[in-house]
């Protein structure tokens, strides 16, 4: 079975028995999973076949709507009652909400506790369960608290995707398009071409997209320079999610990021990085893949003032991780706000 090794944990793929042998030898006091509503139908059977110790459910509620302070402390509260100490382990098993909020809570809990991703959704296997990256949402901004933490192991099983609906494939397939602009032109020139995501086999692309991540986070695991070009995308795309959350018409992560990596691209062109044809080449790929949606690019005055909230700018100003050419990326680029403008107006277009 396939294995990726880090620096601090190793990343399995479809492989069982490593599971098992992992808790084995973590021979943990007490061991959590912390599900929600789908995981718990669809996933959590399937991991109680290979746990061989008793495990104690926490349950919380699915959507990003709930990756709070609130929401951490009914777990934290959960772990206490249960008598969870230093010994405990964490299991995750969910998407990349509980990814990130689980992994916080362990982080913090008793200043730290031991805990494993078991990432089931594609955008958590390909990003959120890589890096250590945790945390919550905080007043509606995309996380504003959390640490970054390696867990234990990362176990992906990508027979999870099975469980997924349309639309959740579509929005971890963005991740898997922005690996590819970033990082790798032959990857990303491959699934640039795939007609119906939904019929893929996900197992070595998911590999090949962990192993894009891996490598970058790895070069710089808190996020000092490198590591912010795996934000392409996401400036717009985290205010469009954000500004959108509660409305009747949501945005799932990936749709929004959609958004953000045609109207970055849009920045990547217009600061000479690339040319017109790789631009209309990544608008036409995305809105073929994502649909054409203009109405979440308004109201812009309030889309860059939650720009301007972004953890990545310095002294209010707002700082772009943009594509040096297809298939490398460059990082703190600062672009007037008149520009920013142009890229809605760009993705807006008429097609």
């Amino acid at each position: 079975m396939k294995f990726i090794d880090c620096t601090n944990y190793q990343i399995h793929f479809n492989d069982w028995k490593a599971f098992e042998g992992a808790l084995l030898n973590m021979n943990p006091s007490t061991c959590f999973i912390i599900v929600d509503e789908n995981t718990e139908k669809f996933c959590l059977h399937i991991l109680l076949e290979h746990v061989d110790i008793t495990c104690q459910i926490i349950k919380i509620p699915s959507g990003e709507q709930n990756k709070t302070l609130e929401t951490c402390q009914f777990v934290w509260t959960k772990l206490m009652q249960k008598s969870a100490d230093r010994h405990s382990v964490v299991i995750n098993l969910g998407g990349g909400v509980i990814g990130d909020l689980g992994g916080f809570c362990a982080a913090t809990y008793m200043r730290g506790i031991r805990f494993i991703q078991v990432p089931t959704t594609l955008l958590s296997q390909v990003d959120a369960s890589i890096g250590g990256k945790l945390g919550v949402d905080l007043m509606g901004f995309k996380n504003m608290v959390g640490v970054i933490k390696d867990p234990s192991y990362v176990f992906i099983f990508t027979s999870f995707l099975k469980t997924l609906d349309t639309d959740q494939i579509r929005s971890g397939y963005a991740e898997l398009l922005k690996h590819g602009l970033i990082a790798d032109k032959k990857a990303w020139s491959i699934l640039s071409k795939v007609g119906d995501v939904t019929t893929l086999d996900f197992d070595q692309l998911v590999y090949d997209s962990v192993l894009i991540k891996k490598g970058v986070t790895e070069k710089d695991p808190n996020e000092k320079g490198l590591r912010k070009i795996l934000n392409f995308g996401h400036t717009i795309g985290h205010a469009v999610e954000s500004y959108w959350m509660d409305s009747k018409s949501p945005l799932l992560h990936g749709e929004a990021i959609a958004i953000g990596m045609v109207s970055e691209s849009y920045l990547s062109y217009r600061i000479g990085n690339i040319t017109e044809t790789e631009l209309f080449d990544i608008r036409n790929t995305i809105t073929r893949i994502y649909g054409h949606n203009p109405k979440y690019l308004k109201p812009k005055e309030e889309l860059i003032a939650l720009m301007r909230s972004d953890k990545k700018n310095y002294n209010g100003a707002i700082k772009f991780a943009l594509l040096e050419n297809v298939g490398h990326a460059c990082y703190d680029v600062e672009v007037d706000n008149d520009v920013i403008e142009d890229s809605f107006l760009f993705y807006k277009e008429r097609i």
